[in-house]
């Protein structure tokens, strides 16, 4: 049954421009709406800036410029920038508008007259930076643990919330709901918070101190605390929403899912329902809990400045691709790093080499026998067993949205694309292409290998909706991912479009290499060369009529001095003036491919059998200067009495993947 949801994101305060931690929130609420609508659930999205407070009236001042005219100008930023980059909200609410003025003084005037808002002096520790009077619990030797400065000492005539009356009652809430907060942690930090008795809340300002806010509809002289007026956003919004005549409160609001970063969890957690409580309004369905994006140890462009800004990023990286990063990397409730080497690594092997590489090499063989998609064809046991995986991924997937483990939906996706790209390799379609009497094989092998990519590019829907949306198309598959199809009929296997011819196969992942990088002033980290004891080529031998004695035993710890990986050759080709050798470019998951020379030719005179292949590399094996250029691990191989031939692997393992 269709379900109503509603998403926000926390309203963003103007001090500053939009980085990559806004854009990991907002694009958590993007992709979970676009997840609900390809469902056929009911969903509403909002987002927006948080624009009151003693910041941004010192902000405007240090400019010369009305306070207004500094918050339309940074709001302008936000908005104008999650609509260039596809975030599809459907409103926007600014703290600056008449519609959130107008509810935030009725709900001050109903709490007022409730009694539990009273006025008194109060004397403590203030923070700027916080916008709020610290408890001395609170301060690590004596200062804001956020900001490291000393609060003033502000005695003061002020209006209190008793926000302290509340407390047993949430208290019993997050007894009853044990997954009211997400992760559990949260949730347990807010409980341990909540066994202290708790303060009454200041929610006032006097106008000789600040006039840079809502005034209180019972006293003039004071405006609204900030937070008192930005947490009132996600109710105003729906009272009186852009565009629409109608209320949306009782639609909406008691589905209400919020989405947060782990610093406001308190105001989120403990002011809000309080204020929710005395206002006699129902709590939020849900909170969940993000962690922070950490910078990492990378040299970041001079263009970029030292934080990821949203559209210089989409300019020279895609902001889908950095979407699909997020999800890929960070679990949610933990901390995450970025880095450009790890974007570019994940792309890279993930995108470039997984879900392009499957699609551009099965599209252009059926390209050159017509480009037309054949019909279903009938099945064998590889055939079935990709099926059957595909059958779990799908089946999984929801339930890894709905309980925020994205990281797991996008795993299933890469284990469905590395058992693809085995069948593959093991069925070597442009072997078959070469021969007539194999047609009707050929056509079953490039038919599975388009129906693995439009799952894929299905699945990865909400979270880069513009790049798979045109793999969807060239794929023929144009039907609408709004709920109006579905989602069981979209996901079943076997529903690639027979008959559709493709077009041209858009180039969606190229890799991006260090030339790239310079051009926008990233400097990849090198390919690390851990120190070994350099090991020269083994000599070939000659065939022995009995197999050699082994080789004298080592211990565990011998062993784990050797770093073994998966690697997979992207390309493979002869060398001139060496009659053993081939010069392969196998990728582990790096900024960039290892060139690897191998003595391999005689075994494969068509070096191209090999791409695609996934092999053993020793990935810490000293580099070699050989003649022909830099050899940067080795590959392992078999042989015997004549034979030889590559190690390489069945099942779901991925470039970079460790072997032990």
């Amino acid at each position: 049954m269709p379900r109503r949801v509603y998403f926000t994101t926390p309203i963003y305060y103007v001090n500053a421009e939009p980085h990559i931690g806004h854009l990991y929130t907002t694009v958590v609420d993007d992709t979970l709406k676009r997840f609900h609508r390809l469902l056929g659930d009911d969903v509403y999205f909002l987002t927006g800036t948080d624009e009151h407070g003693e910041k941004i009236a010192q902000a405007a001042e240090r400019e010369g410029i009305s306070a207004q005219a500094l918050t339309d100008r940074v709001s302008g930023l936000y908005s104008s920038a999650w609509r260039t980059i596809g975030i599809d909200f459907d409103d926007f609410i600014r703290t600056t508008e008449p519609r959130h003025k107008r509810f935030v003084q009725e709900i001050l005037a109903q709490v007022h007259a409730a009694g539990d808002i009273y006025f008194d002096e109060y004397t403590g520790s203030y923070c700027v930076g916080c916008e709020r009077y610290l408890t001395q619990t609170e301060l690590v030797d004596g200062k804001c643990p956020d900001h490291k400065t000393e609060p003033k000492q502000v005695k003061e005539a002020n209006y209190f919330f008793r926000m302290g009356k509340y407390r047993e009652r949430l208290i019993a809430h997050l007894e009853a709901n044990p997954d009211w907060i997400r992760p559990e942690r949260y949730r347990n930090e807010v409980l341990a918070f909540l066994r202290a008795p708790l303060e009454d809340l200041c929610i006032s300002r006097p106008k000789t101190r600040l006039t840079w806010g809502i005034d209180l509809p019972f006293d003039d002289r004071f405006v609204t605390y900030v937070w008192f007026d930005a947490l009132l956003n996600y109710v105003s919004a729906l009272a009186s929403p852009t565009g629409r005549g109608e209320d949306l409160r009782e639609r909406y609001w008691p589905v209400c899912n919020h989405v947060i970063a782990k610093d406001i969890l308190k105001t989120h957690a403990v002011y809000w329902p309080t204020m929710l409580m005395a206002a006699g309004l129902p709590l939020p369905a849900r909170i969940d809990v993000h962690g922070y994006w950490l910078a990492g140890d990378s040299k970041m462009s001079k263009s970029l400045g030292n934080v990821v800004r949203p559209l210089a990023f989409d300019e020279q990286f895609g902001i889908e691709n950095l979407r699909y990063f997020f999800f890929r990397e960070m679990k949610f409730g933990s901390d995450a790093s970025f880095t450009y080497e790890l974007f570019i690594e994940r792309y890279n092997a993930d995108l470039a080499n997984g879900l392009g590489n499957l699609m551009s090499r099965v599209a252009t063989i059926l390209a050159k026998k017509g480009g037309v998609i054949p019909a279903r064809p009938a099945e064998g046991e590889a055939e079935r067993a990709l099926a059957t995986l595909a059958a779990e991924v799908v089946r999984d997937y929801p339930g890894a949205f709905e309980a925020r483990q994205f990281h797991a939906a996008v795993d299933g996706v890469r284990r469905l694309l590395a058992a693809a790209d085995g069948y593959i390799n093991e069925q070597q379609p442009w072997r078959l292409a070469k021969e007539p009497a194999s047609a009707a094989e050929l056509d079953r092998v490039l038919w599975v290998g388009l129906e693995v990519v439009r799952l894929a590019a299905l699945l990865l829907s909400p979270i880069m909706p513009r790049k798979c949306r045109e793999i969807l198309d060239t794929l023929g598959e144009r039907r609408a991912l709004d709920g109006s199809v579905p989602f069981a009929e979209l996901s079943a296997w076997g529903g690639l479009a027979a008959g559709f011819k493709l077009g041209e196969v858009p180039r969606l992942f190229p890799r991006i290499d260090d030339k790239r990088l310079a051009e926008v002033g990233v400097e990849a980290a090198p390919v690390p060369a851990p120190a070994a004891t350099e090991a020269k080529p083994a000599k070939a031998k000659p065939a022995a009529a009995e197999p050699s004695a082994p080789a004298e035993p080592i211990t565990i710890d011998d062993f784990a001095k050797i770093e073994l990986r998966v690697g997979q050759i992207l390309g493979a080709e002869t060398v001139e003036g060496a009659k053993k050798l081939l010069k392969l470019a196998v990728e582990i998951g790096e900024a960039k491919p290892r060139q690897v020379f191998a003595g391999i030719r005689a075994a494969y005179p068509d070096p191209q059998v090999l791409v695609g292949k996934r092999v053993i590399l020793v990935a810490n094996l000293k580099p070699r200067e050989m003649k022909w250029g830099r050899s940067e691990g080795m590959i392992l191989a078999g042989s015997g009495e004549g034979r030889l031939a590559i190690a390489t692997f069945e099942g779901e393992l991925v470039p970079g993947d460790r072997v032990s």
